[in-house]
This record gives structure tokens, sequence and C-alpha cells, in this order.
């Protein structure tokens, strides 16, 4: 999530930079610019193939493995600010081995105390730093398998952390005998909770109830029979196994609930409302429960049911939330495959309750941001909103591994709100202020620069230093690097390859490679292996022009001229160096006295090339990548020279740089 000061931060960021790159091409351009080149790639047939024939629905997997299925009932004491639950878990032996013990995560007990792994790791520049000023934790009563006796094995279950006896996140559970590949168990299951004052995603603030991660939820047991269990860190999110959720919620009258899943039973008794949602095909389950909420409702074309829930006075944002839902359903449809649902529900939480804002969970996503923004022509709500929608793909229904690689929801979701954003508001997709369109591109391509030497973009959420470093590496740098990849290849073809692997791994919890294989199908191996060195090793990339001369050509040389074909007058080179271990292709343009320009194609596989020029005038001016393609380059001031103004450019952006590198210490996810 983004806070305000974010998002202002970064808006003038993007304003410098924008300005500076105006500057840098305006003093290295004397006459007008050669007409943009193809992206380098496959060929033009296949491109066109690509945009007009895009992966069918019918290639999506219709439903999941349900693994874990939980049917739960809780009843919430807003005014203690408590939950007591209890249900049934039938989880299934999906894995190749005979399993004798269960993993199970309490994440709430990440807000125990001042001890806790979570509390414990203060994180410079991430939301939840906050001090508690109530603590919250769950309370297992009862953990009993029908099969095994119904014997409670909960006593026995003991907390896995190593070297860290005051975290109590991760337990074991030993069972009473082995269960076999493919068997099932029920568990019933009984629980006490006490949510803390709101911090990182839930917990309450006077009486709004943000509650996700409030039951006990068994690990997801991969194929190969290890468990995929962690310690709650307080950068890493989650992972869990698909199953069908049957969850009756009972608030006081007065309360409006929403919810994972549709709503398919409603009563009122004893003062109290109790409500049952149902959803298949989900991986978790959250509600927010607050007796002011107000609320509209729309429906999209194919039947989704959208329910905004918003404080009063926030009619406006409430709308925008809408449109943009409305939006990025069918857009993200088409890209990543249909939406499976038939609900989606978003909460905007309200003043004070910041905390609970810019989540996602199935079905249902959180929100942020108030009246002023819309007001002044920035785009933050809009972007919250599509950002946590996009999660709906790759946490949803993609489900990666969040605490091993963060980056493949949070960096996948990235690219597809910037798509999105640019759908919605084209060059303004960030903000339009003061006269001005900003693009989010410029606003995220800075932070991505600077972290680019910090660590790899695949690394566990708990290997991150802190905060600026997670939004850089794990939002900003792999959205970035697929922007890249677009402006090089192909937009059409990286999108096909983000849907491929959308669509192809619906419901299946894949790894990076995954994500590699299908850009190397759609896009081709270079692009893939620019890819995997983005993603695994520190790999950046600066281009530079290092020098240029030209000369009167002597008489055999003019009347050879260039290729061939005309007489030149003047012959000379440009030397361009690339620095760093993305070899990218770039384009490079000569530009001579009056205007006349070549554009030469430069594959950047050595580190520096010296390329000919023949022509009528004498050269003046060297442009590497003149539209901006490679989004990676770290120091675009070393881009261009021109005679006699070499210098000008680097002077006009060195105050934007400046300026970027005291603000982006501010910057956080």
């Amino acid at each position: 999530m983004r806070t305000a000061l974010q998002a202002a931060l970064g808006l003038l960021l993007a304003l410098l930079a924008g300005r500076a790159g105006a500057s840098l091409l305006a003093a290295v351009e004397p006459g007008a610019p050669a007409p943009p080149p193809p992206a380098a790639g496959p060929s033009e047939a296949a491109r066109a193939a690509a945009a007009v024939a895009p992966p069918q629905d019918a290639e999506l997997a219709a439903r999941a493995d349900p693994i874990a299925s939980y049917t739960l009932r809780v009843r919430l004491d807003p005014a203690q600010h408590t939950l007591r639950g209890e249900g049934t878990l039938v989880w299934r032996n999906a894995s190749r081995a005979p399993q004798r013990e269960l993993f199970v995560h309490l994440y709430l007990n990440g807000f125990k105390n001042e001890r806790t792994a979570f509390l414990r790791a203060s994180i410079a520049g991430f939301r939840g730093s906050e001090i508690l000023s109530d603590f919250g934790h769950i309370q297992v009563t009862r953990f009993a398998v029908r099969e095994m006796g119904g014997e409670d094995v909960w006593p026995g279950g003991r907390p896995t952390t190593p070297g860290d006896p005051d975290d109590e996140t991760d337990i074991r559970v030993e069972l009473p005998r082995p269960v076999a590949p493919g068997d099932a168990i029920t568990i019933d299951l009984a629980w006490d909770a006490d949510l803390p004052s709101l911090a990182l995603r839930t917990g309450h603030h006077g009486s709004f109830h943000m509650v996700g991660q409030w039951f006990p939820k068994v690990a997801r047991l991969e194929p190969d029979g290890t468990w995929a269990h962690f310690p709650f860190h307080r950068l890493s999110e989650f992972y869990a196994d698909f199953g069908a959720y049957d969850v009756t919620v009972d608030v006081p009258e007065g309360f409006t609930v929403g919810a994972t899943g549709r709503l398919v039973e409603e009563a009122r008794r004893g003062g109290r409302a109790v409500r049952r949602f149902v959803q298949e095909d989900v991986h978790d389950f959250a509600f927010a429960a607050w007796d002011r909420f107000r609320e509209v409702r729309a429906t999209t074309e194919d039947g989704v049911a959208i329910r905004c829930l918003f404080p009063e006075g926030s009619e406006r944002e409430a709308a925008l939330e809408i449109d943009v839902a409305r939006l990025g359903l069918a857009r993200f449809g088409a890209a990543f495959g249909r939406y499976p649902y038939g609900t989606l529900t978003i909460v905007h939480p309200p003043e004070g309750a910041e905390e609970a804002g810019g989540m996602e969970y199935p079905t249902l996503i959180t929100t942020g941001g108030g009246w002023l923004w819309p007001a002044l022509g920035v785009r933050f709500v809009e972007a919250v909103t599509m950002h946590e929608l996009a999660h709906q793909w790759f946490y949803g229904l993609v489900a990666t591994n969040e605490h091993r690689h963060p980056f493949l929801d949070e960096g996948l979701t990235t690219y597809a709100e910037i798509d999105g954003m640019r759908a919605l508001h084209g060059d303004s997709s960030a903000a339009r202020l003061l006269g001005l369109e900003i693009d989010s591109v410029a606003q995220y391509r800075l932070g991505a620069i600077a972290s680019g030497h910090d660590g790899a973009v695949a690394q566990p959420a708990s290997a991150f230093v802190d905060g600026q470093d997670y939004a850089g590496l794990a939002y900003l740098r792999p959205a970035m690097l697929l922007e890249t990849l677009a402006g090089v290849y192909g937009e059409d073809l990286v999108r096909r390859a983000v849907g491929r692997y959308a669509r192809e791994n619906r419901f299946r919890h894949p790894g990076p490679e995954a994500l590699i294989e299908a850009v190397r199908r759609e896009v081709g191996d270079d692009a893939a292996e620019a890819l995997r060195l983005g993603l695994f090793e520190r790999a950046w990339v600066d281009y530079a022009v290092a020098s240029f001369h030209a000369w009167p050509a002597d008489g055999e040389e003019a009347a050879r001229g260039a290729g061939g074909e005309e007489a030149a007058a003047y012959r000379g080179q440009a030397v361009v160096r690339r620095r760093g271990s993305l070899a990218l292709p770039v384009d490079v343009e000569l530009h001579s006295e009056g205007g006349a320009v070549q554009r030469v194609r430069w594959p950047a596989r050595e580190s520096v090339a010296r390329i000919p020029y023949a022509g009528a005038s004498p050269l003046v001016a060297v442009v590497i990548d003149p539209e901006r393609r490679v989004l990676l380059d770290e120091d675009l001031t070393n881009n261009a020279q021109r005679k006699d103004r070499d210098r000008l450019a680097p002077r006009v952006l060195s105050r934007a740089s400046f300026a970027a590198g005291v603000a982006l210490t501010l910057l956080a996810p």
C-alpha cells in the first residue's frame, strides 16, 4: 500500500524526471526525429497474430483441487474486539508421501506481544510499524481428528520457529497415525481470538473491524511431501491450498459485513445478525464489519456483482472504485483469464483505519485514499483499487508462494496495474497535475532503478532489509523489467506471455520458472534470459555515448558513399558502451547537420561498439534509445551527446537525480 506521502513524493520525482528527460532530448535533437522503429523480436506477422488471437478461456482450469476446505462459524464482539470460532477443516494429503504431522499458521499470534518475530522486526519504511494500543492473539481450544478417535491433539502442538521460542505463529501438530497419500481427514476446530488495534491488514479501530488471518490455517503441503510453513514475518504475506469455504459470521444488528464469497443466508435473532457466506475455489477468507458503512452496488456485463462499502463522505471515491472495478474485471479477464467468481467486494476503510487499506483477499479487496487526491487530479484511489483488483489473478488464482517469492504476486500485479491505469487514463495514468500529465511508469521507474544493486528480485520476503528494499525489488523492479521487455521486444508479446503464465497456471501454485518459460515461448530465448538475469541476479544496464567524431571523406570514400548508394561527403563513427549484465538491443540515432537522422539497431551483446557514419553533412549528435524503451537504463544523462553541447544534458538532469536520491529515502511500498 502506498501512503499519501509516498504518492506525493512519487509524483514529485516523476515530474522532475519527466521535465529532465524532455530537456535531455531537446538538447541532443537538432532536427526532426526519425520515425520510431518496430520493437526487436519476432516478425510483424507473429506480433499481429498475438494481438488478435489471445488464448481462449476454454484453456482455463475450471475448478481448483479442493485440498483444504473449511466450514466455520464465528461470533464477533465489537465492544471487546474478540472472536469466538468453531467449525471443521477437511484436509486431504495431496502429496506423494504419508503425513504424520500438520503445520498450522496462527497469524494473529504475530500481534501477541512485543517479543514476537513479527513485532520485533521493525521494518523502516513499511506500514504496520505503529505501536499497538491493544495486542492480539489466537488460542486454539480444540483440534480433534474424527478419523483418529476424536482426540484433541492440539496440546501436543509445538512452535517450530528455529531459535525463536517467543514466536507462536507456526505450529507443528503430531497426528496419532499417518495420513496416506490421497486420504482425507476431518478436524473439529474451536478457538478464541483477540483482535489487535489495527495494524497491517487486521484489527480494530473504534467499531470498525478488519478481520483477516483470523482462524487456525493449515499450511500448504507441496506435492513432494514438504511443508511450506514459515513464521509470520513483517514483510511476508501468505500461501495456502485451495478449498471451499462456508463461513457464518455473527455480528450485532446494525453492523454491515463485507466478506469473501456470496451471501447465501441471512437471519436476525436476539439482537444479532447472522450471515452465511460461501465460496469455492479460494484459499482464504476475510471479512470487514462496521456499523457505519455506506454501500453502493453495480453489476458487470458478464454478471459479477460488485459491492462497495465506504464511510460517509467518500461517495466520490466509491464511484471511482466501482468504475475501476468494472474496467479491471473486463481488461484483466481478457488478458489473464475470466474472473471465475460471482462477486467482488470493495472495502474503503474509514479515516484512522488506513492500516486496513490496500490489501487483497479472495473476492474482497480493501482500498484507501481521501477526497483530496481526486480533487487534485492524483489517481491514488484508482491506482490502489486497480492494484488490489489485479491481485485477484496473481495472488488469488495463480496462488504463488508469497513468502518465498513475493515478486511473483506483487511484481506482476504492479505490471497489470500499470496496464489498467493506462487503459483508464492514458498518459495521465498517475496524475493530471498542474496542467501536466504524469504516467505511472515515470513514477515507478525511479524506485526500480534505486533498488537495482541492493539484492536479487527473487528472494524470500524475510530477506529484504527494509520497506524501501521490498518495494523496489518485489513490486517495482519486476514490473519495470517486464515493461522494458515490452518496449524492446513488443508490448503485445509480453502481455501475451504474462497471460499465458496466468492462464496455464491457474490454481497451480507455480514458481518463477513458469513465468520464464511463458516468456520464452511467447517472446523468445533472449527475452527469457534477460528475465532470468533480472530476477535471480543483480542484473542492471547503463547505455552511454562514449564519443563520436566525423571527418571529410577522401575522394574514394566520397564516391563510394554510404552503402554505395549515394555520395558521402563525411565519414565518422560513434562509440557506444553498455555497462552491466542486461544485454538488450537498442536503437542508436546518428544526427547530421541539417536534421538528417540515421537509425541503427545495436544488439548490445558486446560492451562496446563502433558504429560507422557516412553522410552528406557532419555528424553532430548521437542518441541511444531515443524512445526510452529500456526503462531500466540506470543513467539517461549519458544516452546522448551533441557537438558543442555535450555537457548540457547532464547538467539539466543532475538536479532531478539529486532530488530523487534524497526523496526516495522516504518512500515505502
